[in-house]
């Protein structure tokens, strides 16, 4: 008789003993010996693993791994160099970095490659760290000027641990760029690597900051000055919110003491320093140390002072996600905050135009859904990925896009574009100016959205999978399904396309009246993703997992 394979089917992640506990010393990286493996260890382009990536948020790897070493960046930022030049960029190039060790020194190669390069390149004046939504916000101010075109490269491997390293690029729109440009860069920087770095152009670090082309530029006062105009910073300061930050000791630390400072608020900053080892922080469920603002493990230290605040919110090491914690809500699940952002921007917004979309993700909440619908706005649904919502808020037709993980950003009050990438510090200070508006706590107002709509239970699991079951996945068609329940209720849609754009969501979603799930191959693991929701109950949502399950392997194969 065969066993049940209920812990490997199900795969639920597994809860370290210290999850929500501060880090132990043992666990903190040797930023040094990191640092020097970044410069001496060398990735070899034969090994899949050692080779340029570009996933949905650039190339991410860590030094230590040879996944993220000198050589990716002299590579990648020669690829970048050659690609905006074919493309007649030639405005400068910003580039900011985040909190992480290795981005200092990445940030460091990459000058030096612009410089040798002719590459006219902006970095923070005194070794500041730069959010990426102030990239995005600092392409677009320049673009409008309607002078030479500008783009960016933003230095980050968002929450990942500490010795992780990242690289993205931003094109002339601010957003992430798409996968036809980072396809380009990815398959240019690996011919790089492999024809032993002989193609970069590159001076040394001290040469290329007394030339001509690299400028200190303030990235932060023009983005704080102006948030009067995304979000009504006077209405926060007159409702006296006594309120507290927490830059998980990323680059968003800067800007909330300039804010602060601007707008004179009641506001505290949690652990108020930059330290590489990120030692203040509480361990991730898995036992990592992880700047996750949505993790309510990651987030233990904040959420702990939650009753001393009217609002307290964080953002990961690269600012572009979002974590709100309120007195009764705690940490707010990202669907929920979403949804409570979503009503009050379109409800509050009245230069907006009626015609104005709500964007979301395919494995966002149904809840935004029913909120959209009572507000009478279509929903404009997207593969997972920022970089659906870049046209739709540069060209001004998407009032808000958003993630469940955490990630969103909207129209300015007048309705133009603000950034187009994520921006965790413009949904910080809307949920400010939520809590200051309607005098009540966020938590509150998505109980509103639950006895109105339903109760959604929403969770993501995972399950093993291996390559070619992974790739079968990725390739299938509505016809592939045969099924026509789900949880007892029938199937009213199948998608392997996003409803909102008709691009391909890497995987397939089936849809009832009371309930989802989505099923998507991972990019890096031996697993695929089972996102779901039920608007029954949790059983059913369990329901809806496993028979999903089912009928993705009935397809796929067993493992």
């Amino acid at each position: 008789m065969k066993k049940r394979r209920t812990t490997k089917s199900r795969r639920m992640k597994m809860r370290d003993p210290l999850a929500g506990k501060p880090v132990p010393r043992e666990r903190l990286i040797d930023v040094p010996e990191l640092i020097s493996d970044y410069y001496e260890k060398k990735p070899d382009p034969v090994v899949a693993s050692e080779r340029v990536v570009f996933g949905t948020s650039g190339h991410r790897g860590s030094a230590v791994k040879k996944s993220f070493n000198e050589n990716h960046v002299l590579a990648i930022t020669q690829a970048v160099c050659e690609y905006r030049k074919a493309m007649g960029y030639e405005g400068p190039l910003y580039i900011g970095k985040d909190s992480h060790a290795l981005s200092t020194p990445a940030q460091m190669t990459a000058v030096r490659v612009c410089a040798a390069n002719g590459v006219d390149v902006r970095i923070a004046a005194g070794g500041e760290y730069t959010p990426t939504p102030l990239v995005s916000f600092a392409i677009l101010e320049h673009n409008k000027k309607g002078e030479a075109t500008a783009d960016g490269i933003v230095i980050t491997p968002s929450h990942n641990p500490p010795e992780d390293g990242g690289f993205k690029y931003n094109p002339p729109n601010g957003g992430p760029a798409d996968t036809d440009v980072t396809a380009k860069i990815q398959s240019r920087a690996n011919e790089i690597m492999e024809k032993g770095l002989q193609d970069v152009k590159a001076v040394d670090y001290e040469t290329a900051l007394a030339g001509s082309h690299v400028e200190a530029f303030d990235y932060i006062s023009p983005y704080v000055e102006a948030l009067g105009q995304i979000v009504d910073m006077e209405a926060v300061k007159r409702a006296g919110l006594h309120m507290a930050a927490a830059p998980l000791g990323g680059s968003s630390l800067g800007v909330y003491k300039k804010i602060k400072e601007v707008y004179g608020l009641d506001l505290d900053i949690i652990d108020p320093y930059i330290d590489p080892t990120f030692s203040f922080m509480t361990l991730d469920h898995d036992g990592k140390i992880r700047m996750d603002c949505s993790s309510p493990w990651a987030m233990a230290s904040l959420v702990a002072l939650k009753e001393r605040y009217d609002l307290a919110f964080g953002n990961d090491t690269d600012a572009d996600r979002h974590g709100i914690v309120t007195p009764k809500g705690g940490l707010m699940n990202p669907n929920h905050f979403l949804s409570v952002a979503i009503w009050y921007l379109f409800k509050h917004r009245f230069a907006w135009p009626a015609s104005l979309k709500v964007g979301k993700t395919v494995v966002s909440s149904s809840m935004i859904d029913r909120v959209a619908a009572s507000l009478g706005k279509e929903v404009y649904e997207v593969p997972v990925g920022f970089k659906w919502f870049v046209d739709g808020l540069y060209e001004g037709w998407l009032g808000f896009g958003g993630e469940e993980s955490a990630g969103a950003a909207y129209l300015r009050r007048d309705a133009s574009v603000w950034t187009t990438d994520k921006d965790g510090i413009i949904m910080t200070m809307l949920a400010a100016e939520i809590r200051a508006v309607t005098g009540r706590d966020p938590a509150d107002i998505y109980a509103d959205f639950e006895r109105a709509f339903g109760k959604a239970y929403y969770a993501r699991i995972d399950a093993p999978a291996s390559r070619e079951q992974k790739a079968k996945l990725k390739a299938l068609s509505p016809s592939d399904i045969t099924a026509e329940t789900l949880a007892g209720e029938k199937i009213t849609g199948i998608f392997t396309e996003a409803p909102g754009n008709g691009a391909p969501i890497g995987g397939l979603k089936l849809v009832t009246e009371n309930g989802w799930a989505a099923m998507r191959p991972s990019g890096t693991e031996d697993i695929y993703k089972i996102y779901a929701e039920s608007f029954l109950s949790p059983d059913h949502l369990k329901e809806i997992q496993a028979e999903a399950q089912k009928i993705v392997q009935s397809v796929i194969g067993h493992l």
